[in-house]
């Protein structure tokens, strides 16, 4: 007869390590839950009511919520920004930090492999309201740094927040700026976790820096590499607010290229003043982010079962 399990001492050690974390969530993630029901509803504060009150009391319109991001004319583009800029991200958010990671990890000196990892990392922590200030001093159409070097050079001043054609690159590039440095930690810290004893084989068998990153590295950094791709098509419904608000300062002659499904919910939330439209957007981008970060993991687990999640 096997002997029932006991709460030992290490259990209820683990058990309040834990403890904080546990309760975050439940507070800021599962609790806030209940507020999906605004999307079902035509919420409406009541005078002297409270929350709740006015919550329970509101009427419910079933998904006439819904409907508004789809009965605008600019819902194919605002999708089709939402979605192509973010599969860029995708792409672009493995590729660069995986070989930013692995030619850092190849400097010998280590004091410059840290300076380079440390600005890198920096923009990180930089609010994109920040950074639209530093881009605006270098677009600006008169004071601009860049249209002041073109017209030192006798060429035609360019008007950067009337031109759509440039942003879809600025975007990019930007973001790339801003992110590279994060994921680039991730994968410096997985190369730093592959036994060295590969390498001293490989040299050993004569294989050059770029067969052992083809044959090691790469391979070796294939799980953290899917992992992050999963979780990435988990947000490829959403996108970064302040990217895409923030950054071209709200110009409405390039919305065609800068207006995404939050950017819209936003500005659809300040002129109707309706929670409903944003809690059923925000309800929407969850279902549709739970459904592709699902089949993406299915479609791993079927080619490699053990790199994916669950």
């Amino acid at each position: 007869m096997k002997s029932k399990s006991r709460f030992t001492r290490n259990d209820a050690e683990l058990v309040l390590i834990s403890l904080p974390t546990v309760i975050w969530y439940v507070l800021f993630t599962y609790l806030p839950m209940f507020g999906i029901v605004i999307a079902f509803k035509n919420f409406r504060p009541l005078p002297r009511a409270s929350f709740i009150t006015s919550l329970i009391k509101s009427d419910w319109v079933g998904i006439q919520n819904f409907k508004f991001l789809f009965a605008t004319p600019d819902a194919w583009i605002m999708m089709r920004n939402t979605l192509a800029y973010n599969a860029v991200f995708i792409v672009l958010g493995i590729i660069v930090p995986v070989t930013l990671a692995i030619m850092i990890s190849q400097l010998y000196s280590q004091r410059l492999a840290k300076v380079c990892q440390t600005a890198m990392f920096l923009p990180h922590f930089l609010s994109w309201v920040v950074v639209s200030y530093f881009l605006f001093a270098f677009l600006s159409t008169d004071k601009g740094l860049i249209n002041r070097t073109i017209q030192s050079l006798g060429k035609d001043l360019i008007t950067w927040y009337a031109e759509p054609k440039y942003w879809p690159y600025i975007l990019v590039l930007l973001n790339m700026w801003k992110t590279v440095g994060y994921g680039m930690v991730v994968y410096l810290a997985g190369i730093s976790g592959i036994d060295q004893s590969l390498y001293e084989a490989a040299i050993i068998d004569g294989a050059t820096k770029l067969q052992q990153v083809r044959h090691i590295t790469v391979p070796m950094l294939r799980p953290i590499m899917i992992i992050m791709f999963i979780l990435s098509v988990g947000r490829i419904f959403s996108t970064d607010f302040g990217l895409f608000y923030n950054i071209p300062r709200n110009s409405g002659a390039i919305i065609g290229v800068t207006q995404t499904v939050d950017v819209y919910v936003y500005k659809a939330l300040m002129s109707m003043n309706n929670i409903g439209f944003s809690s059923s957007a925000a309800f929407l981008q969850s279902i549709l982010g739970f459904i592709t970060i699902t089949t993406a993991n299915l479609i791993v687990r079927k080619i490699d079962p053990e790199s994916s999640l669950f």
